[in-house]
């Protein structure tokens, strides 16, 4: 695993904890499902902290990409209605499918990168 999967971790974590935040700002404080992505990259934050700790951040990155598929699967249902807005059709709520699309592309990309590091580390060892 190389050793820049921790930082990449919490650097995709904070992006999850700002993307809440300010969608939430945006709606107006109107929408407690606009925080939805915080949860993630909270976790994603402290587990790339406690890899960053750790002789061998193995598990806690395998923990990492299991999260980041969750968010993934919770998200990806987004990315449809972003389509149908970056095409000009109106949908109900363009706040929400922007940021479940933003969420989905965050997480995908850290997933990538980590089963690629995950495939370079076992490459290493044998």
């Amino acid at each position: 695993m190389t050793t820049d999967m921790p930082r990449l971790s919490t650097v995709c974590g904070a992006a999850l904890i700002v993307l809440g935040a300010a969608m939430y700002a945006v709606s107006g404080q109107a929408s407690l499902t606009a925080l939805i992505p915080v949860p993630f990259g909270v976790v994603l934050v402290v587990l790339g902290a406690v890899a960053a700790r750790l002789a061998s951040p193995k598990h806690p990155m395998h923990a990492a990409a299991a999260v980041a598929l969750l968010g993934i699967l919770g998200s990806i249902g987004g990315v449809p209605d972003a389509v149908r807005l970056l095409l000009g059709s109106e949908i109900e709520n363009p706040l929400a499918a922007v940021a479940k699309t933003v969420m989905a592309a965050d997480l995908t990309a850290f997933l990538a990168f980590a089963i690629q590091s995950f495939r370079q580390a076992r490459r290493a060892r044998e």
